[in-house]
């Protein structure tokens, strides 16, 4: 059984983001209060920990800043009503391995939080950075931006990182157009029939250039996974 930590002054949130958690099976500890949500963060283990931005007595920054400088490495998803380039990177500069926009669907919420108890895990293995995300030979630097293919830079732009963020947090899944949609753009419709499929043939002749094995595949009538090898794929 998965512990986690919920740390949200929204009743209404909390107790939403809570009965989701338990009835996936996870052990629940909520908290409103920044400063004690924060000790028990740091005396207590959890496999993952939900963050909200704004809290009375400890902001969320705040919190996360003084986690690391401890030395827990606990998976953080940030949650916050801002939702700007700028607040995204100040999230991961604190420390966050993940930052969620408000309002967020709950099933989201739960397949971030999985991946994040995945990198976690996965980390533990290999020894990888928190703030690196790693599959097969690609590599991002969330604190710096940068990506990596096979050990040679990649130049992106900023919604070409965002969404090849995307694709690695969830690497070997599935992720639907809409999924997309909502996750970057936050749409919940498609501005233009192949207002996606542009944005993917960008990244893909980035990350996928002539010589190298293909990792971003499209799986048709369905969306577009992250993998070294799929079926049904194009």
């Amino acid at each position: 059984m998965y512990k986690v930590l919920i740390i949200e002054d929204d009743k209404d949130t909390a107790k939403e983001v809570s009965a989701l958690f338990t009835s996936h099976g996870y052990a629940v500890v909520t908290e409103n209060d920044g400063l004690k949500g924060f000790s028990l963060a740091l005396n207590l283990v959890f496999d993952v920990i939900t963050l909200d931005r704004m809290l009375p007595n400890m902001n969320g920054i705040e919190i996360l800043e003084r986690l690391r400088k401890q030395g827990n490495s606990t998976p953080v998803l940030l949650i916050s009503a801002l939702g700007l380039v700028n607040d995204r990177v100040l999230g991961l500069k604190a420390g966050a391995d993940d930052y969620l926009v408000k309002p967020f669907a709950s099933e989201e919420l739960l397949a971030r939080a999985e991946a994040l108890i995945r990198r976690q895990q996965q980390r533990q293995q290999n020894g990888t950075p928190a703030h690196f995300l790693k599959f097969e030979d690609l590599e991002l630097d969330l604190l710096q931006r940068l990506a990596f293919r096979g050990g040679v830079a990649i130049s992106l732009m900023a919604k070409e990182f965002r969404l090849l963020e995307y694709l690695m947090r969830y690497s070997g899944q599935v992720l639907t157009k809409k999924m997309i949609l909502e996750s970057l753009w936050n749409l919940n419709f498609d501005p233009s029939t192949n207002f996606i499929e542009v944005h993917i043939a960008r990244l893909r002749k980035k990350v996928d250039a002539p010589g190298l094995v293909p990792l971003i595949h499209t799986i048709r009538g369905v969306g577009y996974t992250l993998s070294k090898k799929t079926k049904a794929s194009s």
